[in-house]
């Protein structure tokens, strides 16, 4: 069973969570802008493009699109994680609202639920 964490430990998760959270959206962005320059990209030649470089070309876009939303939905965890640590409740499975494990919390610091209830919950899906 995993103790309660202490204020320190709470303060050090909230930096973890704020620099990763900075990080992400500086990844975001960066992701967006490549993404609208290949939406708006013009072939200023004349030389018609082959099919395969329309193929990669868009491949590339849904690729960096899937990346976009995968690092929304994780902004959008820390951001719920945060709100955890400002209600008090951040450490704690939302599920059976025991501690969870300090190494799990170190590992995925937004994370919602503890190793059990992640693993229920993967099986259910």
């Amino acid at each position: 069973m995993a103790a309660s964490l202490k204020p320190e430990e709470i303060e050090s998760f909230r930096r973890l969570l704020g620099s990763l959270d900075d990080r992400l959206r500086g990844n975001v962005d960066r992701m967006t802008e490549e993404a609208l320059r290949g939406e708006n990209s013009t072939n200023l030649s004349n030389v018609p493009l082959h099919m395969a470089d329309v193929g990669t070309e868009n491949y590339d876009q849904e690729f960096t699109l899937g990346l976009i939303e995968n690092e929304q939905e994780t902004l959008k965890q820390i951001g719920e994680a945060m709100g955890r640590i400002r209600d008090g409740s951040y450490g704690r499975c939302v599920e059976c609202e025991q501690p969870i494990a300090k190494a799990r919390l170190e590992a995925l610091p937004y994370t919602r639920y503890c190793i059990e209830c992640a693993r229920k919950l993967e099986t259910r899906e």
